[in-house]
């Protein structure tokens, strides 16, 4: 644990000191102040306004933006070392495999959660100068939709990160899953079972796999208790799961799927050529 903790330590300074960090801190920060000083907050949409309204921009932003800028850093975690052969200077040290790749996946995890969580806050605070209602509800709920999803794309980086050599292929595989999730399976994957007259059941499950549209799910489950943003798919969606449900799963079923893409790519890395 103690070396773990190293790990963790040595991971988060470096992170904090570098270029990327600070970019992707200044984007959700900006996003959050352009929101309400653009003056959607105080649009109103099926009897919504204020923070509320604000809110639910912003987590619709993140459900693009966000995915792309974790994927991205994170893939260069280990394939990066390697290529440095800084992971051959660490280990020449005591420390174990596990301490060294769970001690950077946690110090990543808290690297991209924390500017969307000030961005949350930041959000809190423009909106209580200028007195709109603090819906806590909401907001914890769109905070956790953000950590767990956060977490789901953070597994699947440090798994492409484990698995790909160079960075160069890691950050071509990165951009390759988030396509893959933002238009094949919402668009080209859909489409063709629509068109191949497949049962709708299947159709709905396929949709409710891909972790983009459940957090795009979870974001509007509160918004608009019936789903009817979604068409079709919100009978089954409620009648399957319900509105707390709902809630529940967006929340779990990131967080789940993060969580065995980190142990996979353990595995594949303890079993791998490390240098």
């Amino acid at each position: 644990m103690k070396d773990m903790l190293l790990v963790l330590r040595l991971d988060l300074l470096g992170s904090l000191r570098s270029r990327w960090f600070m970019g992707y801190a200044a984007v959700f920060m900006i996003m959050t102040a352009m929101i309400f000083m653009s003056g959607v907050a105080e649009g109103r949409v099926m009897g919504f306004t204020g923070l509320t309204r604000g809110l639910l921009v912003f987590i619709q932003a993140c459900n693009i933006i966000m995915p792309v800028f974790v994927l991205v850093t994170t893939v260069r975690t280990i394939s990066g070392d390697r290529e440095s052969n800084v992971l051959e200077y660490l280990l020449s040290f005591p420390v174990s495999l596990r301490s060294y790749y769970f001690g950077k996946f946690l110090g990543r995890f808290i690297v991209v959660s924390a500017p969307l969580i000030l961005s949350m806050l930041l959000a809190l605070i423009i909106g209580a100068v200028k007195g709109a209602d603090i819906p806590a509800g909401l907001f914890l709920l769109y905070a956790g939709l953000l950590v767990c999803s956060a977490l789901a794309f953070l597994g699947v980086g440090f798994f492409i990160s484990s698995w790909v050599r160079s960075q160069e292929l890691a950050v071509g595989a990165a951009f390759f899953v988030w396509l893959f999730l933002i238009a094949f399976i919402d668009i080209a994957l859909i489409g063709f079972m629509i068109k191949s007259m497949m049962p709708e059941n299947v159709i709905f499950a396929a949709a409710m796999l891909n972790p983009v549209q459940v957090f795009r799910i979870g974001a509007i489950c509160l918004f608009d208790p019936v789903l009817s943003v979604t068409g079709p798919a919100s009978y089954f969606i409620l009648d399957t799961l319900g509105r707390s449900g709902c809630a529940v799963y967006s929340l779990v079923y990131p967080a789940v799927l993060g969580v065995i893409f980190a142990v996979m790519g353990y595995v594949f890395f303890k079993k791998s050529d490390l240098v």
